[in-house]
């Protein structure tokens, strides 16, 4: 990342426009696996999309980093309907959150929230064994970092 071009995470209006966002996580399809979840959940899902987006390391730095995130998911037993409903309803919640509309944010958004829970569901299986010491992903711009000229 250039000095000159924000990150996602300063684009999208940083940690208080992800926890708008996380707002989403109360809906029929996803209460079976939302059920259990301390009533912190939607600050650490804003911290962890906070980093993974070029924010502050707080996730890592307070919560277990990215080993902790993927031992949270074991056993959960995530259905690809309740992974691509949360996925839909994430990306769909980006306008209510007041999110950017712009289409280089919303393709860095949905291509995050894509690939983070196919890890998710793959990782939510009662057997699963995720890879011990990986460090938080970091998303970027991709191809097109977004147009301030």
């Amino acid at each position: 990342m250039t000095p000159d071009v924000a990150t996602v995470y300063d684009w999208c209006g940083g940690h208080a426009a992800l926890l708008r966002l996380t707002e989403v996580l109360t809906d029929p399809v996803l209460e079976p696996v939302f059920r259990h979840m301390s009533p912190d959940h939607r600050e650490h899902v804003a911290r962890w999309l906070g980093e993974v987006f070029g924010g502050p390391p707080d996730y890592t730095d307070h919560l277990g980093g990215y080993p902790a995130m993927l031992a949270h998911h074991i056993g959960l037993a995530v259905t690809e309907e309740q992974r691509s409903r949360w996925a839909a309803l994430i990306a769909g919640s980006a306008d209510e959150a007041g999110l950017p509309d712009d289409p280089e944010f919303r393709s860095a958004l949905v291509a995050y929230v894509e690939w983070g829970t196919r890890i998710a569901r793959a990782n939510s299986a009662p057997d699963a064994a995720p890879p011990p010491d990986l460090p938080a992903p970091r998303w970027g711009w991709g191809e097109a970092p977004p147009y301030t000229g």
